[in-house]
């Protein structure tokens, strides 16, 4: 008798990590980078904590408007093209049962088999539309990501990682150079999480995003000490 042996799955289809990791790296990218240019231009704490809670707030919000409507959108998209392969499955069964055929023997299936299998799934709607959108669209109907999901997901996680280089001004401390280690803190601590996620290894994916935010904030730096100067 052959052992059965189950495999653990991370949870790939609901909206959530995505709209995660690109919240909690937008949200310290975005705050490290503003936080550098204002500062870089002279600014005083008051100012530098003005503007990252400004950008906190209004990124966090802009960051869920976005993927509620992106996720929204798509999986309407999706329904809609569901809605056309059913009727297609209502009014010429067999000519949609051959597609699969056609699909399925590309891809190696014997041509007897393959049309076993679609002459069956021709007795069962559900099956067939489910079997259909996995071939033709790419998608399984009943695992489409939630909207809301992404949109939470997105916003909390773009105002934790703003959170990080506003720190020090939220405590007293009138420290750029401050702010700017925590965030870059935060950036190798949300990459090496992501790295966790994704099999892929932890220093690797930090030192990734404090490289990348790194330089958004030296471009940010360097345009607000010029800009700082012109106008001083």
């Amino acid at each position: 008798m052959t052992a059965v042996i189950e495999h653990h799955h991370a949870d790939v289809s609901g909206g959530w990590l995505r709209a995660a990791t690109f919240g909690a790296m937008d949200g310290l990218v975005t705050n490290i980078a503003l936080i550098a240019g204002v500062g870089g231009g002279g600014a005083g704490h008051r100012a530098l904590l003005l503007t990252g809670a400004a950008g906190l707030v209004a990124g966090a919000i802009s960051m869920g408007l976005g993927e509620y409507t992106s996720v929204r959108t798509q999986n309407e998209q999706v329904a809609a093209e569901l809605d056309k392969e059913l009727h297609e499955l209502k009014v010429n069964p067999d000519g949609e049962a051959e597609e699969l055929v056609a699909m399925w023997v590309a891809r190696g299936l014997p041509v007897a088999l393959a049309r076993q299998v679609a002459d069956v799934l021709k007795k069962h709607p559900e099956q067939a539309l489910r079997v259909h959108a996995q071939e033709e669209l790419g998608v399984v109907p009943d695992e489409l990501p939630s909207p809301w999901t992404a949109a939470v997901s997105s916003f909390v996680c773009f105002a934790v990682g703003a959170l990080f280089p506003l720190l020090p001004y939220l405590f007293g401390l009138d420290n750029l150079w401050l702010a700017l280690g925590i965030g870059g803190v935060g950036l190798f601590t949300a990459g090496a999480i992501v790295g966790r996620f994704t099999a892929r290894p932890w220093w690797s994916g930090g030192f990734r995003q404090l490289v990348l935010g790194a330089l958004a904030a030296a471009a940010t730096y360097g345009i607000g000490a010029l800009i700082g100067v012109g106008v001083s």
